[in-house]
């Protein structure tokens, strides 16, 4: 069965999401934990600036019921991040099976984002699987309902057009700076953060006509490709180049501030300076927002919603899915009865080997030869019951043919 726990935008501020956020090497150390106390046969984490999901495929014979499983999960969350359970409660929503597989899909899609149908999820979801495919935590559940999940997006993104695709948080916010009247054309940017996001950003200031500075740390020059027509610099003398640039841009992993309030009022800043903090966890402190002469937005800052003008698009893009979902549920309804259809046919041999027992041991012929035989019988007879069952699937209705198959597993476990 699938269960999965989780927070986004919607739910709560980025001062809570950070709390969540999580390393890999802190993801893989989670994910062991929730495996172990919970006997999880998949573990999946989904951590991005928006979000943070945790994913878990279990048997349906372990945990009890769902909100029990849930509750048991979102505890293991919160002892792994030394955090007490009620206070983050109230942030967290529970999905199981069909909720959460729908959730999901659209999810992938962009249709939850916090950016109307943007792409960047879709790579997010791919990594997420990817990560814990890597590590030993994905089971064929997980495996296949993500990997369905991201084929569908693809299908929406090529058949279906929302208004407002492709934008990205960077986008969003130089959007939003030019209502205000903040125009990018000669300004002079700093990026800090050479990552995914990094890069877009100075990408998309450098195509605005702003002058565009990349931080690198020392460790890392050489390695790090920075976008053509910006200039690389030291991530140690950040400081130094905030003192008189009129936009900086935070886009980093690091558990940790980039930008520190004390160490910024050092810099005597004798200017108007635009802060965008695009981090989860917060790269940028944030009562720097209450200090004169800055201007603080952080990646709560740049969402767009639904309108009427998307209303064909989203039944499109419903439909495509609804498919896409119907083909797991057959797909995972198919592996649950593959598994019980092979526990019958073995329970059926074994009860016919324990019935041709005696007849057989009476039967004057070297032992190797009894044995020869009993093989060569459970196989015909595993065999007949097979087809016996499967041909029946064609037979009648689904519905009736799972029915049919629990009710002979049923009876030899009686």
């Amino acid at each position: 069965m699938l269960h999965m726990i989780g927070t986004d935008y919607s739910l709560a501020p980025v001062s809570v999401r950070s709390v969540f956020a999580c390393t890999k090497a802190e993801s893989v150390s989670l994910m062991e934990m929730i495996r172990r106390e919970l006997q999880a046969e998949g573990v999946l984490i989904l951590n991005t600036c928006n979000r943070f999901e945790l994913w878990i495929s279990v048997s349906e014979q372990k945990n009890g019921g769902e909100a029990r499983l849930t509750d048991r999960l979102f505890r293991v969350l919160c002892k792994d991040k030394r955090v007490a359970p009620k206070d983050y409660r109230g942030f967290f929503v529970n999905r199981s099976q069909e909720e959460a597989v729908k959730h999901l899909f659209w999810l992938t899609c962009g249709l939850k984002s916090a950016i109307l149908a943007e792409d960047q999820i879709l790579t997010q979801v791919k990594d997420a699987l990817a990560f814990s495919r890597e590590n030993g935590f994905a089971d064929s559940s997980l495996e296949v309902l993500f990997r369905m999940a991201v084929t569908a997006a693809k299908k929406v993104k090529t058949e279906v057009k929302f208004s407002r695709a492709d934008s990205s948080a960077i986008e969003q916010a130089v959007s939003l700076l030019k209502q205000r009247g903040f125009g990018l054309k000669g300004k002079k940017c700093l990026v800090i953060g050479n990552g995914e996001y990094g890069r877009l950003a100075a990408v998309t200031l450098r195509e605005q006509g702003a002058d565009v500075m990349m931080t690198v740390r020392q460790y890392h020059h050489g390695l790090v490709h920075v976008p053509e027509g910006c200039q690389r610099v030291d991530y140690e003398s950040r400081y130094e180049y905030l003192a008189y640039v009129d936009l900086a841009v935070s886009a980093t992993t690091s558990p940790h501030c980039t930008i520190h309030r004390e160490e910024l009022l050092a810099c005597r800043i004798d200017h108007p300076l635009v802060l965008i903090d695009l981090a989860v966890p917060r790269d940028i402190e944030p009562s720097i927002a209450m200090e004169d002469g800055f201007t603080l937005f952080d990646i709560d800052d740049f969402y767009t919603k639904d309108s009427s003008l998307n209303r064909d698009a989203w039944y499109q893009a419903d439909e495509i899915l609804n498919r896409a979902m119907q083909d797991f549920w057959t797909w995972e309804n198919n592996r649950f009865l593959v598994k019980k259809i092979k526990k019958v046919q073995g329970m059926a041999v074994e009860d016919l080997d324990l019935r041709l027992h005696k007849v057989i041991g009476k039967m004057e012929i070297p032992e190797a030869e009894k044995k020869k035989l009993v093989e060569e019988i459970n196989l015909a007879a595993g065999k007949t019951i097979g087809k016996l069952i499967f041909d029946l699937q064609d037979n009648i209705s689904g519905d009736l043919f799972e029915e049919a198959v629990s009710g002979m597993e049923k009876i030899y476990e009686e």
